[in-house]
């Protein structure tokens, strides 16, 4: 395995490091978990194609007007 070194303010650090330990884990532990998921995860236009294609049969019915669109509830 290879180390990397990470910077980070002392103040987060701390904060995670106890987060960490109530949760019975350590920081390399999650960011190794972190970097996996990173790694095998889509781009994010990627995910977003994919919901477009998904969706391809919803049709809102008819054509909106500019003012209802900018409409707020």
């Amino acid at each position: 395995m290879k180390n990397i070194t990470l910077s980070a303010d002392e103040a987060l650090i701390a904060e995670a490091r106890r987060r960490a330990r109530n949760e019975n884990t350590s920081l390399n532990e999650l960011f190794r978990e972190w970097l996996a998921r990173y790694v095998s995860e889509p781009q994010a236009s990627d995910r977003y194609l994919e919901l477009m294609n998904r969706l391809g049969h919803v049709q809102a019915g008819r054509t909106f007007r500019r003012d209802e669109l900018n409409e707020r509830h």
